[in-house]
């Protein structure tokens, strides 16, 4: 999909320590690191904080947009608390667990990723 390449799939649990523990070593090994699940309001849905504990940065436009397009498909898109950030020169994507909302989150922002890692590898210039 769009040239990118899947290198690494790893289950972890629904615990924060975990969840940040995994984001920290992926993103010591890969450049763009999309998560599933854990992205509700339910008690045990923690990927969100778990994410923005281990970004040096948070892109709020990113996850605006998800939501915004994922409304289009339901009324309840906005109870999705996914997030994007920065750890390093790496871009980390939190997606609904919902199979078929998850792919809709991917397909409104997956345009903005390869311009956003141009950016992390310091590619500022304006044509």
């Amino acid at each position: 999909m769009h040239g990118f390449h899947v290198v690494a799939k790893q289950i972890v649990q629904d615990d924060s320590m975990q969840i940040q523990n995994a984001l920290v070593h992926l993103a010591l090994e890969v450049r763009f690191i999309v998560t599933t699940g854990g992205t509700g309001i339910a008690e045990r849905d923690v990927t969100p904080e778990a994410t923005e504990a281990i970004c040096e940065r948070v892109i709020d436009g990113v996850a605006e947009r998800m939501r915004s397009e994922g409304f289009k498909q339901t009324k309840f898109a906005p109870l999705s608390r996914g997030v994007c950030g920065v750890r390093g020169k790496t871009l980390i994507l939190n997606l609904p667990g919902s199979p078929s909302g998850a792919v809709e989150s991917l397909q409104a922002v997956v345009e903005l990723v390869p311009h956003a890692l141009n950016l992390l590898d310091g590619k500022t210039e304006h044509s």
